[in-house]
């Protein structure tokens, strides 16, 4: 007869996610994640496979709760340049209130892992896509409603606010980004008037 497992496998992703969240992926040790989940070595590798998958899982469930989802916000109906002015406004102002200095955990597996890893590369990548497809639509949207002019281009403009908005998440880490990040979404969002 097989042993029911003596945790719960999904409070155990949202501890490690807080945990490497914090820490980032080499910083966080098994040992670290054993003591943090409470969970023995033998059932952490029998549930979870592998440290490695365990950073995989939880930057999936980080992907799968954002909130407000960025993704949701641009794709609401009506006037599409409020939900853009809204995202900027809301990186801002998330990351000058993290009082944590975390960021976000996609910027942070990318500095971390991206240039050598090539299945947290694919995890950033595809993030960073749909919101680049969403930001896209969006503007597309906000050029077909006349709210922007008809000369922009909907793809360059979101590339530069991907762009924008993970060097956002960067800069907010540090203990003296709010003026720079305030200061830098004014001039991003003068772009799209």
């Amino acid at each position: 007869m097989a042993r029911t497992k003596e945790f719960d496998p999904d409070a155990a992703l949202a501890r490690a996610l807080e945990l490497f969240w914090e820490r980032g992926y080499e910083a966080t040790s098994m040992a670290d994640l054993v003591e943090h989940l409470e969970i023995g070595r033998a059932s952490l590798y029998a549930t979870f496979d592998s440290k490695h998958e365990l950073y995989l899982k939880a930057l999936r469930r980080y992907l799968e709760t954002r909130d407000p989802d960025p993704i949701a916000l641009l794709s609401q109906p009506g006037p599409a340049l409020p939900a853009v002015r809204t995202l900027v406004e809301s990186y801002v102002a998330e990351s000058i209130n993290d009082e944590r200095h975390r960021g976000c955990m996609i910027v942070n597996a990318a500095a971390e892992l991206m240039p050598h890893d090539h299945q947290v590369a694919q995890h950033v990548e595809t993030s960073w896509s749909a919101l680049e497809a969403a930001l896209t639509g969006a503007l597309t949207r906000a050029r077909a409603q006349d709210e922007i002019g008809p000369d922009a281009d909907p793809i360059a403009t979101a590339r530069f606010l991907v762009v924008f908005l993970q060097g956002v998440r960067l800069v907010g880490k540090g203990p003296m980004g709010a003026a720079r990040l305030r200061d830098a979404a004014d001039q991003a969002l003068s772009m799209l008037t």
